[in-house]
């Protein structure tokens, strides 16, 4: 199995996503005065994008509600606020997803505005909905999906609260593809050195904080548990001292992602605890990793997706350890569920 990252090939996939982000930043601010609420609605890796995005809208704004839900619990709550002045984002990566299909349905008898982000025209998703971003061919489409979204909630900001970061961000969008593979290039005998190093376990903890959370579980969950089968935890490092510290002893292997936003003392005082009471900790800091392009305001908020893409090589290299590639399922798309 190869696992040779081809960089220019994962540059030229962003292509795409890169061309819309202008048309999304131009819709969020055209939806700026007739939207009081986001509901962020996915399943998966998308959905944990958006835990990213929900984040930045409270911290940032002081007008707009936000909430973030699974499609399945989304229509079995069926929100009484779903009014005309709602904006649903659906996300699917593969645009197939039942769950999300069947959301997309859902909406068709509210008035709530709706707008879906995923790979391709010709999946359910896109069809069920008229106005769509699509990312297309790519090997890191969840990052594509969340510039785009990122995009959107940009001009949604800046129009309606006056948000002056809103130009760096969209800077920092233009810049990303290339600050993600540089990312992966940097890490790569890192990542090899690590997996050497854990090759063998398989239970593995992961920490992050705030936005940062949303790397924790992509890569704990989307990757290592759903492609490698390990056992493998995903831990907000604000419940860290609550409960999950209580396994950590000399052994126990784990995860620090370090980021940039205002969370950044949470992972600081795990990082300490680790530090004292742990011996097998990989941390990664997204200080580390230079963005070009990317200016310093937007860093903290795009740190998560260059920590994914470092963190990935990682897993490519277990995969090759572990005699398992990364397209491996048990269940997934085989059997019924």
């Amino acid at each position: 199995m190869s696992i040779a990252y081809d960089a220019p090939a994962t540059l030229a996939g962003f292509d795409q996503t890169r061309r819309q982000l202008a048309d999304a930043y131009a819709l969020g601010r055209s939806l700026a005065g007739d939207v009081d609420r986001i509901h962020f609605v996915a399943c998966g890796s998308a959905n944990r994008a958006m835990r990213g995005l929900a984040w930045w809208i409270e911290h940032l704004s002081p007008s707009l509600e936000v909430k973030r839900s699974f499609p399945a619990e989304f229509m079995a709550q069926d929100p009484r606020r779903l009014d005309g002045r709602t904006l649903v984002f659906l996300a699917s990566k593969s645009g197939n997803t039942p769950e999300t299909v069947a959301a997309a349905g859902f909406l068709k008898d509210r008035p709530a505005k709706v707008v879906a982000f995923s790979q391709f025209a010709d999946r359910p998703l896109a069809r069920e909905v008229g106005t769509t971003f699509l990312v297309g061919d790519t090997a890191e489409s969840f990052t594509a999906m969340a510039m785009l979204m990122h995009a959107l909630v940009a001009g949604l900001l800046a129009e309606r609260d006056g948000w002056t970061e809103a130009g760096n961000l969209m800077a920092g969008l233009d810049a990303l593809p290339a600050a993600v593979c540089q990312a992966a290039v940097a890490n790569d005998a890192r990542a090899a050195r690590d997996a050497e190093a854990f090759r063998d376990d398989d239970r593995i903890y992961h920490v992050a904080s705030g936005p940062g959370f949303t790397t924790a579980y992509v890569f704990g969950v989307c990757i290592l548990m759903e492609m490698l089968w390990l056992h493998s935890y995903p831990i907000d490092a604000a419940e860290f001292f609550h409960g999950p510290f209580e396994i950590v002893d000399k052994q126990t292997p784990l995860v620090l992602l370090m980021g940039e936003d205002p969370t950044r003392p949470i992972m600081d005082r795990v990082e300490r605890f680790c530090d004292t009471y742990a011996e097998r900790v990989m941390k990664y800091d997204s200080r580390v990793y230079p963005m070009p392009g990317v200016p310093a305001s937007a860093r903290p908020i795009l740190a998560p997706y260059v920590l994914q893409a470092a963190l990935k090589r990682y897993a490519a290299h277990l995969s090759v350890l572990r005699d398992q590639p990364l397209s491996t399922r048990r269940y997934m798309w085989k059997v019924a569920y």
